[in-house]
């Protein structure tokens, strides 16, 4: 099926406007600057082929040796009551804690965990044995507030 012609469908004229086009300028920047510091040589003389005036005496200065470089401390002997163990690859000693340290961290470690599960199962009997006593409260309240 053919149409005889196509069907018109309505159009909105939106009118033209006629906007300058934006002027955009090139951004500029302060370069920094600084005024040079001239900062002469400790033994200024004037060059060579120049005749400055004449020096004026000058009191020698005593030539004081340098002292030598501090030598890096020897390090200390590794303490006997605290075991080390060599790893292959590495040339420094690695320290172990001593027996007394391992104990307590030890200790202190189960007493925190047992603690820990000491408390959550105190804890989830309680809610248990609570829940019906408070939902006891609430259907009380929420009887009063309906009458």
């Amino acid at each position: 099926m053919e149409w005889a012609d196509p069907p018109v469908l309505p159009t909105i004229e939106l009118p033209t406007l006629e906007l300058p086009r934006p002027v955009l300028e090139v951004p500029r920047a302060e370069l920094p600057s600084y005024k040079p510091i001239v900062v002469p040589p400790s033994d200024l003389r004037p060059p060579p082929g120049v005749k400055g005036p004449e020096p004026t005496e000058q009191p020698e200065r005593s030539e004081q040796p340098k002292p030598p470089p501090p030598t890096p401390p020897i390090p200390p002997q590794l303490p006997k009551e605290i075991r080390y163990i060599e790893v292959p690859g590495i040339d420094q000693p690695i320290p172990i804690p001593t027996n007394e340290v391992l104990a307590t961290a030890g200790t202190t470690a189960t007493v925190s965990v047992v603690a820990g599960l000491v408390a959550t199962s105190i804890f989830k009997k309680v809610v248990a044995a609570m829940k019906p006593v408070i939902k006891k409260i609430l259907t009380k309240k929420q009887k009063n507030a309906e009458s």
